[in-house]
């Protein structure tokens, strides 16, 4: 799963704010603007100066998506097989005991 911030830019849209308007309202850098605007992970902080200034709550301005993977049902990633070997090796060996 990631983050997507499309429900901030609805309520953007509905208030005719601009990406500027909001930085200058909420204070938050240019890099910050930047990060929304890639979906790239923020702080809390971050998002409660835009809730702040937007006078809403965080989850009106974000939402869970499920990655691709996760929609096909195959999210089996190298590592979580890697990691879920283990966790196997390491219960066969405790039963063993």
């Amino acid at each position: 799963m990631h983050i997507s911030y499309r429900p901030l830019w609805v309520i953007l849209a509905e208030r005719e704010m601009t990406k500027k308007d909001l930085r200058e309202l909420s204070g938050i850098s240019t890099a910050s603007l930047a990060k929304l605007g890639k979906g790239e992970n923020l702080t809390t902080d971050v998002l409660l100066k835009i809730c702040e200034a937007l006078n809403c709550n965080i989850n009106e301005i974000v939402e869970t998506v499920p990655d691709d993977d996760d929609k096909k049902g195959t999210r089996n990633k190298p590592e979580e097989k890697k990691n879920a070997a283990k966790y196997k090796q390491g219960t066969q060996r405790s039963q063993s005991l």
